[in-house]
């Protein structure tokens, strides 16, 4: 097929070549769709996504290095995703509270082309998947995230939760502090801090976020409002809302 206006060109992502196979050849029968390349993790994906320009990305979920989800948090905002994944009850219903369409294995070629379809639809209308808050919509109850990626041009930062120190909104993006090292993530801080353990992480302004154990205590700032200083000796503003948060976890 010669590439037209309406063509499509669609990434492959799954770690398991069998899969990848057999995606190949669904995709291969629907009209429109140009394969652009295939990518068996999440790093590959990355790069490739960048270089290929795909409009769809068919992403398996459960692969090593870096999850769906977490590559979804990466990618272009504009690029259409299709999940791939075997039955998983908190995803699916996560997948269909946000409208994102996911393809189940053992794949059928009905339901590819359906999923197809679907995301040709999303990209026409511009509309973005809420990345951060799919994430967490799709684990398991009482569970949280144990670590958090960031993209930094070519490069993915992996920054575990227990080493996460604070976290300060600025405009479109957060601010993450770790082991001396800041990281810019696109993303808010009600979504980031919606993965996080509340008992460990607390929201203490409606633009800081800060590691429980961090806190070294409490002073009076103002009327009605107090900072946080953390064990480094850095002063973190807090609001009534978080002063009170504060005092109900630590008693």
């Amino acid at each position: 097929m010669t590439k037209g206006a309406d063509e499509v060109g669609v990434l492959i992502v799954d770690d398991e070549e069998p899969a990848r196979l057999i995606l190949r050849e669904h995709l291969g029968k629907v009209p429109g769709v140009r394969i652009v390349g295939e990518s068996a993790n999440g790093f590959e994906a990355l790069r490739s996504a960048a270089e290929l320009s795909p409009q769809i990305v068919f992403l398996d979920i459960e692969m090593p290095k870096l999850d769906g989800f977490e590559v979804l948090e990466l990618l272009d905002p504009s690029i259409a995703v299709v999940f791939v994944t075997a039955y998983d009850a908190y995803a699916v219903k996560a997948f269909e509270v946000h409208a994102v369409d996911y393809v189940l294995k053992p794949f059928e070629a009905a339901r590819i082309a359906v999923a197809v379809e679907r995301a040709r639809e999303r990209l026409a209308r511009g509309a973005v998947v809420p990345a951060g808050e799919l994430h967490a919509a799709a684990r398991p109850e009482g569970t949280y995230l144990s670590r958090v990626v960031v993209r930094d041009g070519s490069r993915v930062h992996i920054v575990p939760v227990e080493k996460l120190d604070t976290v300060k909104a600025q405009d479109d993006y957060l601010e993450l502090k770790s082991e001396g090292r800041s990281y810019l993530k696109q993303q808010t801080l009600a979504s980031l801090a919606a993965g996080l353990d509340p008992k460990r992480f607390v929201r203490v302004h409606r633009s800081h976020l800060v590691r429980l154990d961090l806190l070294a205590r409490l002073e009076p700032f103002g009327k009605g409002s107090h900072v946080a200083v953390l064990a480094d000796g850095s002063r973190v503003p807090v609001s009534r809302e978080g002063h009170a948060r504060l005092k109900e976890l630590l008693g």
